[in-house]
C-alpha cells in the first residue's frame, strides 16, 4: 500500500511539471493590440513589429544555436533602423530589447501574423546591414 502511495505521488509530481518551451506562449497575441493597429501608433511602434516579425520569420531549430541565430538575424535587421541605438538579445527568452535613440526602451517578441517585416507600413527606409 505504502508503494502504490509512493508511486502515485511520483507520477502526479511527474505531471505536474511544466514544460520549458515558451515560444508558444510568447507567438499567442490574444488579448493584446493586433499588430497592424499598435504599428500606426508611432514610427518607434512600427519598427517595433517589424522586428518582431523578423524575429518571427527567421526561426531556425529548436536548440540554443538556431535560437542564437535567430536572435542575431533579427538583431542584425533591428539595427538597421535609424532610430534604434542598441539591441540587446535574449536568444533562450525569445525577445529583444531595443532603445530608441528618442530614450523609450522596449522588449520585443516574436510576431507570427504572415506578414513580411520589411512590408510594415510606417517604418522608414532601411539603412545598410551592420552585419557581415
Amino acid at each position: 500500500m505504502r508503494r502504490l502511495a509512493l508511486a502515485g505521488i511520483a507520477a502526479l509530481s511527474l505531471g505536474a511539471c511544466r514544460p520549458y518551451d515558451s515560444y508558444g506562449r510568447l507567438l499567442d497575441q490574444s488579448g493584446l493590440i493586433p499588430a497592424e493597429q499598435f504599428a500606426r501608433f508611432g514610427h518607434e511602434q512600427a519598427e517595433l513589429v517589424a522586428i518582431g516579425r523578423s524575429l518571427a520569420k527567421w526561426r531556425m531549430t529548436q536548440d540554443s544555436a538556431g535560437f542564437a541565430q535567430q536572435a542575431e538575424r533579427a538583431s542584425c535587421f533591428a539595427r538597421r533602423f535609424p532610430d534604434v541605438q542598441t539591441v540587446d538579445p535574449d536568444p533562450l527568452g525569445h525577445r529583444l530589447t531595443i532603445r530608441f535613440k528618442s530614450g523609450w526602451r522596449a522588449a520585443v517578441v516574436p510576431v507570427d501574423d504572415g506578414v513580411e517585416p520589411d512590408a510594415t507600413p510606417g517604418i522608414p527606409p532601411l539603412g545598410p546591414s551592420p552585419c557581415g
